[in-house]
């Protein structure tokens, strides 16, 4: 059984103490011996690669799949897939309200009109509230995906959820992702391969052109890059 998390703890020391960076497998090893499973794993199922490099550590980890309701039919069917195809525990995370719900409440296609409530409805609120029993959250938040992401650690604190995060691909690239995925035959979204590099929900994703930088897709045309989840 997961213990709740309590006071938020101190970040224990990290699984490196020189000034070579330790591989994710590294990092992977030490969340599973430091805390088991009290860890949970977020993936916006564009790939399945951190549930399964996860897993070897720790078999059916919880992963948590942020169903906002305006998924790509792609992103569904690779969340179905790795369900079957890796030990893990899929949990669905939803916002309290249905989109029907929310476009009652704040007239439709939020989305449109103001972007960042609609992912602090359906993306952060409901994350927040699902790892409340958790003392670590994995994330596969990369370096090369975003200028601002560039500084991404390995481990830190989220001061936000009050928890520890780890981003154990920080230091991957694009094609070190998919190069894994092909030698562990790991589900990926189809859409990668289309030109989504970076997927969201589908009303706020569109192709990446050649050179631009992969989360361009992401609320194209709005000063917004990010949906909440880790800023």
């Amino acid at each position: 059984m997961v213990s709740g998390a309590g006071d938020a703890p101190r970040t224990p020391a990290t699984p490196h103490e020189t000034s070579t960076e330790a591989t994710f497998d590294q990092v992977i090893a030490w969340v599973a011996t430091t805390f088991g499973y009290r860890a949970a794993v977020a993936c916006s199922m564009a790939d399945a690669v951190l549930p399964h490099a996860v897993a070897a550590h720790l078999p059916w980890v919880d992963v948590l799949f942020l169903e906002t309701g305006y998924h790509f039919p792609e992103t569904i069917g690779t969340r179905d897939a790795v369900a079957t195809a890796i030990e893990v525990t899929i949990k669905d995370v939803a916002s309290r309200h249905s989109v029907a719900e929310q476009d009652a409440l704040h007239g439709k296609d939020l989305f449109v009109r103001n972007p960042s409530l609609c992912c602090q409805l359906r993306k952060v609120e409901p994350l927040t509230e699902a790892l409340e029993p958790y003392e670590v959250w994995f994330t596969g938040v990369r370096r090369d995906e975003a200028p601002t992401r560039a500084g991404t650690p390995l481990v830190t604190f989220d001061e936000k959820n009050g928890l520890v995060k780890v981003n154990p691909l920080a230091a991957w690239s694009f094609d070190d992702l998919l190069a894994y995925a092909t030698r562990h035959a790991v589900p990926i979204n189809p859409l990668l391969n289309q030109g989504y590099p970076s997927i969201g929900c589908a009303p706020c994703t569109r192709k990446v052109a050649p050179g631009e930088d992969p989360r361009a897709g992401r609320w194209a045309g709005l000063d917004k890059t990010e949906c909440g989840l880790h800023t």
